[in-house]
């Protein structure tokens, strides 16, 4: 492990414990696989970058960006952040503070979008009596 892995690893134990409240509130949805299925960690490493959610399943990450995201110098620093998760094969979602007080719904579809489609399930085996995929009665 790179010494900036071992960091943000330790950081990211302790920003799990002073986590903002809209990434509360997104937590409550995220956790215990409620979305379809999927599992999500918070406050995860990857490389030097925390994510502030992250689906390693569906390679998926969410961050919940508060006023201080639109200084410039912070939009240039997610700019770097953003190009270096998808550089290593992830997809960044980028809602606002706003967005999960005000429209959860709203962020919980943009989630789903971005997430594979469920696996198609095979067809169940036949029933007695029937053959070949016909479901008449046989008299």
């Amino acid at each position: 492990m790179r010494e900036g892995e071992a960091q943000s690893r330790k950081y990211a134990r302790e920003m799990r414990k002073a986590m903002t409240e809209s990434e509360v509130i997104l937590w409550t949805f995220l956790r215990k696989r409620a979305v379809r299925g999927f599992k999500f960690r918070r406050q995860h490493p990857i490389g030097v970058y925390i994510a502030d959610f992250a689906c390693i399943q569906a390679k998926l990450v969410v961050e919940v960006d508060g006023a201080t995201h639109w200084m410039p110098e912070q939009l240039a620093n997610d700019a770097r952040r953003t190009a270096f998760l998808e550089r290593a094969g992830w997809r960044v979602l980028r809602v606002t503070n706003p967005d999960v007080f005000e429209n959860m719904n709203g962020v919980w579809l943009a989630i789903e979008q971005l997430l594979p489609p469920p696996a198609a399930s095979p067809p169940p085996p036949p029933q007695a009596g029937e053959e070949n995929g016909s479901t008449e009665a046989t008299t």
